[in-house]
């Protein structure tokens, strides 16, 4: 009787042949422990692997930078090469091998270079393979540039003035920064400048309060819904609750679920310390001129305090004053635009940190929290964000701006003029550049993006190409015209073939689709006699399938049988 084969045989190559394989486990009679055990020891081994793999790559990453002397690379090429992947040298991910680099002579030799990249080399492999979530990053931060570039010289709205400080802010600053899941970072302007959250802060309270007290408590207290009022109205919903945490009333009905219990010194640090880690360790700020412009006019606050206090809103026990306080402190907390893109980073990966690994809030919390962004985040304006924008987003009377694409980035905008919406003039502009260039619109899946002009950076140009060719190749044969035409209007080569030479016209020709041949011989830059890898013509295509009326129309605009091919047959 044959032995059985072991059960992890399969774990770790994904999740379907993960199950399989405890599945069989369990057939074959293997205790789960045993199976975890062996699972344990695949996934060791295929690290193991894919660590093997890319000390091997060193070689390759080396002789890629060296010039002319083929012996030495000099540290600033490497750097300069690494910061174009995305990868910046303060990356707590690559401390190790910054730290080693800081002590060897600026020209490295093979060895050098090895010993300094060996400690990250997964990290720094990964990056030169392209293997990023943005693989062309350095084309992606060309584009972003010539956006940024045009967007500035919108000079349009006022900066908000309710608040002294706010109003003293030049319009003149500008700042976006991006920051990947995968720790890619670019940023553009005035991105080291701190300024304040405002409203901007909201969504990372919410998912703090759902941490500490899950989904449910929360919204006893708070609803999930769009107000269709002002961010600062005097309403509540028909349960006397606000309507959602991103307006005013609702932020600071979280604020009260916040660590209610221990000193205001210690919950506010404690805020900080979270926002510091979603920020991967980034400094966090505060500005307390702006905390007591806050207070001194906050009398709609006040009222909105005392109206859910009064309507029996907040949890039992609130100290109405300490909320308020607690409140305004947190509008006043400060970042730059490149630390605020990390945090929005950290959203877009699940709670995980992208620079840091750690992860600091539950996935289920994140999803909560973007979910609302995405109907309430941009105030009035919200729903016209989500139909043009059609992503998760919150913005604040600072100018500043946080824009969530789950799963690829986060991005941070601050620009203090305002629209009559209380938005970034700039950050609107912006993001409607950015999703007219690329296909991150929630539902741009439904459409195929060549059609609109817009690209996945996500992709490798390589790869967008081969599954526009596939599309393009499997369209002529089944006489798809739509699909044939929307291709070559999105520029698609029509005359590119697949690896036995066979292009569209070959296809169209042999399934005898006239339509599709009229249409591809009616663009000019077809060319008619291409031969495929056997030296057939499409005409060869058209006579051997035994299609008349396309055997015609090829003949009329000049079509050729090849010699070579009439002789063999």
């Amino acid at each position: 009787m044959a032995a059985n084969p072991p059960a992890s045989q399969a774990a770790t190559a994904s999740p379907a042949a993960a199950a399989a394989a405890a599945a069989a486990a369990a057939a074959s009679g293997i205790n789960s422990l045993s199976f975890a055990r062996s699972a344990s020891l695949i996934s060791r081994m295929e690290a193991s692997s894919r660590l093997e793999a890319s000390f091997g790559c060193q070689e390759d990453i080396f002789q890629s930078l060296a010039q002319n002397d083929a012996h030495h690379i000099s540290k600033t090429d490497f750097l300069r090469a690494l910061v174009s992947t995305g990868l910046l040298p303060d990356d707590p991910r690559l401390k190790e091998s910054m730290l080693l680099m800081q002590s060897v002579p600026e020209m490295m030799d093979l060895a050098t270079f090895k010993r300094c990249i060996a400690p990250n080399i997964l990290l720094i492999d990964r990056a030169f393979q392209g293997d990023l979530v943005i693989p062309e990053f350095q084309q992606f931060c060309v584009e972003l540039r010539g956006m940024f570039d045009k967007v500035r010289a919108n000079k349009s709205g006022t900066v908000a003035d309710y608040i002294p400080q706010l109003s003293r802010v030049s319009p003149n600053q500008f700042a976006v920064s991006v920051c990947t899941v995968d720790g890619q970072r670019f940023s553009m302007g005035e991105s080291s400048t701190e300024f304040c959250l405002q409203s901007t802060c909201m969504p990372i309270n919410y998912i703090l309060a759902l941490e500490e007290h899950g989904e449910e408590r929360v919204h006893e207290h708070v609803g999930r819904e769009p107000s269709g009022r002002g961010f600062n109205s005097l309403t509540l919903n028909e349960a006397g609750r606000p309507h959602n945490p991103l307006i005013n009333a609702g932020a600071i009905m979280i604020c009260s679920l916040l660590h209610p219990l221990i000193e205001l010194s210690d919950r506010f640090d404690h805020v900080i310390k979270m926002y510091r880690k979603m920020a991967g360790g980034k400094r966090v700020g505060f500005s307390n001129s702006t905390y007591l412009s806050e207070r001194q006019t906050a009398d709609r606050n006040f009222a909105l305090g005392h109206y859910m206090k009064e309507k029996g809103a907040f949890p039992t026990g609130t100290n109405l004053m300490e909320t308020l306080e607690f409140y305004f402190q947190l509008c006043s907390v400060e970042m730059t635009a490149d630390s605020l893109s990390i945090l929005a980073g950290t959203l877009a990966n699940g709670g995980n940190c992208p620079i840091t690994g750690e992860s600091v809030v539950s996935s289920d919390a994140v999803k909560n929290a973007l979910s609302v962004m995405y109907s309430c985040g941009m105030y009035d304006y919200s729903g016209e964000f989500a139909f043009q924008i059609g992503l998760p987003a919150k913005s604040g009377v600072s100018g500043a701006m946080m824009v969530v694409v789950p799963n690829a980035m986060g991005i941070a905008i601050w620009s203090p003029p305002l629209d009559r919406f209380g938005n970034s003039v700039r950050g609107i502009e912006f993001c409607q550049r950015l999703i007219a260039k690329y296909n991150f619109h929630n539902y741009d899946n439904l459409v195929h993006v060549s059609s609109l002009g817009k690209r996945d950076p996500r992709n490798k140009r390589e790869k967008a190409r081969d599954d526009e060719l596939v599309t393009l190749l499997f369209a002529a044969s089944t006489g798809d015209l739509s699909s044939v035409r929307r291709l070559f209007l999105s520029g698609v080569n029509l005359n590119e073939g697949d690896y036995d030479g066979r292009t569209a016209i070959h296809l169209a020709a042999s399934e005898g689709h006239l339509k599709v041949v009229e249409f591809l011989l009616s663009c000019e830059v077809i060319d008619i006699n291409v031969l495929d890898r056997w030296g057939g013509t499409p005409l060869d295509d058209a006579i051997r399938e035994n299609h008349p009326a396309v055997i015609a129309l090829l003949r009329t605009h000049g079509g050729k049988q090849n010699a070579r091919v009439v002789a063999r047959t």
